[in-house]
């Protein structure tokens, strides 16, 4: 089978969805790959280590016109009309967007959105939400640590000692708990809030203080252990509880992280404006659900701002800020799915017992859309 791999042109996104390593793999199991000039160079991927890993190098539309292209972000338009229908697309395709699932219907081809492949143990290998997360966990600590103008680290000198940054992570996800691991490595003191009461070993094991809502009813108890890896909406009388604790702590803090989404939905607010009223002067808010409306009101998507003091990045793309590993992690997510949708001989089929194919395929031909 042909594989394209073209170019990512949303603004801003460096990835590729396949790197000089799953090249050669997809070459060694009898495919040809096509893959479009200059599609890896923001990812440290140049043309020639494609070619040496047995690609052939070409244009836009001989990626997009081939019958399996790989992609980072859902296709344009102009994308989709060098599309051939009938061909098979895979991606973080949104499956939210029903306008985007729509033209992927209307153009005849077969689409998978890897973000909607189920969180279980099998699916583990092509976790896309989870491998990308990570880095923007990561991410979100150096960018914070770039925008706050004081030291991360407690250090002693001669001209008198500098107290560590305290730093805040609302979510313990896996962003939440990489954005730990990584603030406890610069030196900061951590604290880390999350719904799920399961997460408290995983935040204390990284170095990171849990502040502890009690639960004051069964509902509350039941809905906090979260469903697919994801936490719940809670009840408003624990909400009230959670937002008392994370205003006392979030005016004692210097940085804080919020990682807080639910796949679909407004992301919730997690901080209010009365809080940040009264953060200190120069605190950083990195708010990685800014895509979603943000875990505070006042982020703005795609920009860094100053509101009452306090500078707010609302970066929607972090992975994308370390392409070449994002670009490794996800390239081998792709290759792993392919494995359950390519038979032994090469060639396209669909399994739709298969939980984890059916959970992603999110269009077909226009007679058989199934989204």
């Amino acid at each position: 089978m042909l594989i394209g791999v073209p170019a990512e042109i949303c603004p801003g996104e460096s990835r590729v969805s396949a790197t000089p390593e799953t090249i050669k793999k997809y070459v060694a199991q009898g495919h040809k790959v096509v893959v479009q000039a200059g599609a890896g160079l923001r990812a440290s991927q140049p043309d020639s280590a494609y070619e040496a890993a047995g690609a052939t190098i070409g244009t836009a539309a001989d990626a997009l016109g081939a019958p399996l292209v790989l992609k980072v972000r859902a296709p344009e338009t102009g994308e989709l009309a060098q599309m051939k229908p009938g061909a098979v697309l895979v991606g973080m395709l949104n499956p939210f967007d029903a306008e985007n699932n729509a033209r992927m219907t209307a153009a005849g081809i077969t689409a998978f959105a890897l973000e909607a492949a189920p969180r279980t143990t099998r699916a583990q290998s092509m976790d896309v939400l989870s491998s990308q997360a990570n880095i923007a966990g990561y991410k979100a600590v150096l960018v914070a640590a770039h925008h706050y103008q004081r030291f991360m680290p407690m250090l002693m000198t001669a001209a008198g000692t500098v107290k560590a940054a305290r730093v805040l992570i609302l979510g313990a996800g896996v962003a939440g708990l990489q954005a730990i691991a990584t603030a406890k490595r610069l030196g900061a003191v951590i604290e880390a809030s999350d719904v799920r009461p399961a997460v408290k070993e995983q935040i204390e094991s990284l170095g990171g203080k849990f502040l502890d809502v009690p639960f004051v009813t069964d509902e509350e108890r039941e809905i906090a252990q979260g469903v697919g890896g994801y936490a719940r909406p809670m009840p408003p009388d624990w909400m009230k509880r959670q937002a008392e604790l994370v205003h006392q702590r979030a005016i004692q803090a210097d940085i804080i992280i919020t990682t807080a989404l639910i796949p679909g939905r407004k992301a919730p607010v997690l901080l209010q404006e009365e809080t940040v009223q009264q953060m200190k002067p120069g605190s950083v808010v990195v708010d990685l659900a800014a895509a979603q409306g943000g875990n505070c009101p006042l982020t703005v998507a795609d920009e860094v701002v100053e509101r009452h003091g306090v500078i707010f990045v609302g970066h929607t793309n972090l992975a994308s800020m370390v392409a070449a590993d994002a670009s490794a992690l996800y390239a081998r997510n792709v290759l792993d799915f392919l494995k359950l949708v390519i038979d032994k001989d090469g060639q396209f089929t669909l399994n739709l017992e298969d939980d984890i194919v059916a959970a992603c395929l999110m269009t077909r031909r226009v007679e058989e859309a199934v989204a």
